[in-house]
């Protein structure tokens, strides 16, 4: 059953907004996909922190939530193991048949667990609704590039943009606004619950939910149907165990209760397990980002406060860059398993700069309280300035605690501020952000894909996740520049200039970046193939 077409939120930009891949053409990918491996490598169970916001893809743009969908839901286009480079998946093909229409086929006879045949009818109802809902915590920005979404016939989708030559766009089917959901299952209007979902069975991934206890436990069983790129996973079935406290989680895979713990483990936890025989530390390339968010509307002098001063706002702003001694805190706190963050896009990536560095602080990295105090000056800010700064504890790690204390410490140290700081646990948290409750909080960013844009595209256009009330449109463009540059040498410029623009405005303070990581028992295999730069956690390729 066909649906009709959805529109675009008017607040979204009309630059395509997208995450992630560079691929702007890929062939047939052959076949029913690379086998990890047959089945018969016993259950396997993995631990974390993190929670899981809600199982519709609608609702939801958390690694928490989106790591279970990775085991669950089937995307036109996905990454093998060890590679970030965006190809099919349920997809037989995917191309740019014209540089606005990105042309799917799908692979014949693919199913629900339900037994629901699964349509290009399926993929444009999950991609509309994404657009249609969007929810605040949903990934709807990513999609702000989509003018139309047309089911050709039963095996061929359209997908008609409103910028040609997005460099991105394949990589944002392989995201967070990207997996496909039974249409004869959810809702097109609203997001639907963890139960019903879980009860519809609308799964057509490597693997089956067979029970679900919301962030307590989930039995996961591989799916004999799935005909995607994954293959059938190299483990009969898989378990995610949730953690309200590191502690327990170091302690279950030490002591062998379960076979893999993820995210996220404490610094002095990693260094400690690193001495254990009976494990094995497993390191992957990084790209999270940990920074400061500011609400542009109640932050001290933001736009809907009683002394409301857009210049004094940009000095908070600027005196905290000035003040926060990013160095400290990763190598007090997190051992040196984190780094200092000079960009919004962290070091490494193509077209990556640095210009926190040399704009804040003594322009080395190190922090500068003459300048701090100047921008205070020059604002006319006197006396000390009160904030109340937000953290979370479960779902960036226990070390979040000792981070942000450290950053009060700061920040009080100068003189110029007085700091409130509070914690709230994750469900509440992710909720509240978006609701103007934090004026300053805490957040990071897990990257759903190896690219730049990544850390652009969602939080600094009109209608971002951050939900902060900031918009600049000079920096609108800049973004939807770098997107349709062909030229590699050109993008990595434009991309340069749009982090310029951003660290000028400090919409966020970037604060640290760090690698992936995990462990596993001694006899664990396949831990190493899912900590690739497509930063998607594969249960799949782990065996005992």
């Amino acid at each position: 059953m066909a649906k009709n077409q959805r529109a675009l939120r008017s607040a979204i930009a009309l630059a395509g907004v997208s995450a992630f891949a560079l691929t702007a053409c890929t062939g047939p990918s052959g076949g029913g996909g690379t086998s990890t491996g047959g089945a018969g490598g016993g259950t396997i169970t993995y631990g974390t922190t993190d929670k899981v916001v809600t199982l519709d893809p609608a609702g939801s743009y958390d690694a928490g939530s989106f790591m279970v969908m990775n085991q669950v839901y089937p995307f036109l286009m996905n990454s093998k193991p060890g590679s970030a480079d965006s190809v099919p998946d349920i997809a037989e093909s995917a191309s740019f048949t014209t540089p606005t229409e990105y042309t799917v086929k799908l692979k014949p006879g693919l199913k629900f667990a339900n037994g629901h045949a699964l349509t290009s009818s399926d993929v444009k109802f999950s991609i509309d609704r994404v657009v249609k809902i969007a929810d605040p915590n949903g990934p709807a920005a990513l999609l702000s590039n989509l003018k139309s979404v047309e089911a050709k016939d039963d095996s061929t989708v359209v997908f008609t943009l409103k910028a040609g030559n997005d460099q991105v766009f394949p990589g944002v089917l392989a995201a967070n606004s990207g997996p496909i959901v039974d249409e004869e299952v959810f809702p097109a209007d609203k997001v639907l619950s963890d139960d019903e979902i879980v009860k519809g069975k609308p799964f057509a991934g490597p693997y089956t939910i067979e029970s679900y206890k919301k962030n307590e436990l989930v039995s996961l069983k591989a799916n004999p149907d799935y005909q995607g790129l994954l293959g059938k996973p190299a483990n009969d079935g898989a378990n995610i165990k949730y953690y309200a406290d590191s502690n327990n989680l170091k302690l279950d895979v030490q002591q062998g209760n379960i076979d893999v713990a993820g995210r996220s483990l404490t610094a002095t936890d990693a260094a400690d397990l690193e001495k254990d025989s009976k494990v094995k530390v497993h390191k992957g390339p990084g790209g999270e980002l940990r920074y400061i968010v500011f609400n542009f509307d109640t932050m001290p002098f933001g736009a809907k406060t009683a002394d409301a001063d857009a210049k004094k706002a940009l000095a908070v702003r600027q005196a905290m860059a000035n003040i926060v001694d990013r160095d400290a805190i990763a190598t007090q706190v997190y051992k040196g398993t984190y780094l200092p963050a000079y960009s919004v896009v962290p070091d490494g990536f193509n077209g990556a700069i640095q210009p926190l560095k040399e704009m804040y602080g003594d322009g080395n990295g190190k922090p500068s309280l003459d300048k701090a105090k100047k921008a205070f000056a020059d604002a006319g800010i006197t006396g000390t300035v009160n904030i109340k700064l937000q953290y979370n504890p479960d779902h960036y790690g226990k070390s979040s605690g000792d981070e942000y204390a450290m950053i009060k410490e700061q920040l009080e140290k100068s003189g110029l501020f007085k700091v409130d700081l509070q914690s709230t646990e994750w469900v509440t948290y992710s909720k509240a952000r978006t609701a103007d409750a934090y004026p300053v909080y805490q957040l990071g960013w897990f990257p759903d894909y190896s690219d730049a844009d990544n850390y652009l595209t969602p939080f600094f256009v009109p209608g971002n996740f951050l939900k902060n009330h900031y918009e600049n449109p000079a920096v609108t463009d800049l973004v939807t520049k770098q997107l349709t540059t062909v030229d590699k040498g050109e993008r990595d410029k434009v991309l340069g200039e749009a982090q310029t623009a951003v660290a000028k405005d400090l919409s966020t303070l970037p604060l640290l970046q760090g690698a992936q990581l995990m462990v596993a028992g001694a006899e664990i295999k396949g831990v190493e193939q899912t900590l690739d730069a497509s930063f998607k956690t594969r249960l799949g390729v782990i065996s005992k």
